[in-house]
């Protein structure tokens, strides 16, 4: 999905007020003042996001109990939310502060390059966290095998692959394209993975990536999800109910483990699908560009929501998981030296902790 699909709201659309940031004598760029609003919304999701996902990382990564591979793979998305957050969001953000394009014609096809190269990481290792749930769950006798260093990382490795592969399409066709609006038949230049005359193409673009970057990876993970829980519901059944208290432990923490993945899952679905169902609007309207002020909040919110998705992971893991709290405080508050940190050792597997 590219990030820069055009989003317009001209100041005699919306009869707002605007203010000149320039000189006489520079190029004159108009300053919309509720832009101003929405780009401090975007650097509050920038700052929080940040904070939260490098946190994530440095937890992960420096402390040897949380090496496990649900948290090197949530490493790895947390990496992705932070090349977004870096690059992506202040971009989209300055469009609310600007009538114009300012970042020229690399920065065009680099932009919605990144974007979908986060887009994919985030869904396509939300998709491997939930085959490495179903592998525990229901394959354990597997577990020991798929939870090898050099494994993890050749599927994350595969994962970035995969990912930007599927990102390069939109690098080569991105490109300054001239629309028209409909109702002053007044012409701008924006971002654009075509132009305004093409009709089939926004249609075939949107509803691809609408298959391959949200509804074919949910549908992977809600099959998963489907033999998870019905593995999970046979071995409560099969349990006696006093004894086994290993296995009863073990099954409990396989559950709230396998709550966690889905409840990422859950955020990204949440997240993703207004910007999604606004993109096909717009492709399947292609001949028209939509200034209405309805439109134009529908597209702010799912915009913010969508770079939401970027900066709620840790704090929901956070919430969920009292070892990661207890890591994640050391880190941010800096309370424990980074040896001690590096050296705690750990009793659990890649099945009970998150």
């Amino acid at each position: 999905m590219s990030l820069e699909d055009p989003l317009v709201m001209s100041p005699e659309d919306s009869r707002v007020l605007v203010l000149n940031a320039s000189t006489e004598e520079q190029h004159q760029y108009n300053i919309w003042l509720p832009g101003i609003g929405i780009a401090a919304v975007y650097g509050i999701i920038i700052i929080v996001g940040l904070v939260g996902n490098v946190t994530l990382m440095r937890t992960c990564l420096m402390v040897k109990s949380m090496r496990t591979v649900p948290n090197l793979f949530l490493s790895s998305l947390a990496l992705g939310d932070v090349l977004l957050l870096l690059t992506c969001a202040p971009v989209d953000a300055s469009r609310y502060l600007v009538d114009e394009w300012v970042f020229g014609r690399v920065g065009c096809k680099l932009i919605p390059f990144i974007q979908l190269t986060s887009v994919g990481v985030s869904v396509f290792t939300l998709t491997a966290l939930s085959a490495d749930r179903y592998k525990a769950i229901v394959r354990p006798l597997d577990i020991h095998r798929s939870s090898a260093a050099l494994s993890i990382c050749f599927r994350a490795g595969a994962i970035w692959l995969l990912s930007v592969t599927l990102a390069i399409p939109e690098a080569v066709f991105s490109d300054l394209h001239t629309f028209t609006t409909s109702h002053t038949n007044e012409t701008f230049v924006t971002c654009a993975p075509y132009p305004h005359a093409r009709e089939l193409h926004p249609k075939i673009h949107s509803t691809a990536s609408f298959l391959i970057f949200y509804i074919i990876p949910l549908f992977i993970i809600s099959v998963y999800y489907c033999f998870i829980a019905r593995s999970l519901v046979r071995s409560s059944v099969d349990i006696p109910a006093e004894g086994h208290l290993h296995l009863q432990k073990q099954i409990k923490s396989r559950k709230r483990l396998a709550k966690t993945v889905l409840v990422f899952v859950g955020l990204f679905a949440v997240c993703w699908l207004p910007s999604h169902v606004i993109y096909l609007y717009r492709s399947y309207h292609y001949d028209q560009v939509d200034t209405s002020l309805g439109h134009f909040i529908a597209s702010v919110c799912a915009r913010i929501l969508a770079f939401t998705n970027s900066c709620v992971n840790p704090f929901a893991l956070y919430l969920m998981s009292k070892n990661f709290r207890k890591h994640f405080n050391k880190q941010l508050l800096c309370c424990t030296s980074p040896r001690r940190l590096y050296s705690q050792n750990s009793g659990s597997t890649n099945i009970t902790t998150v």
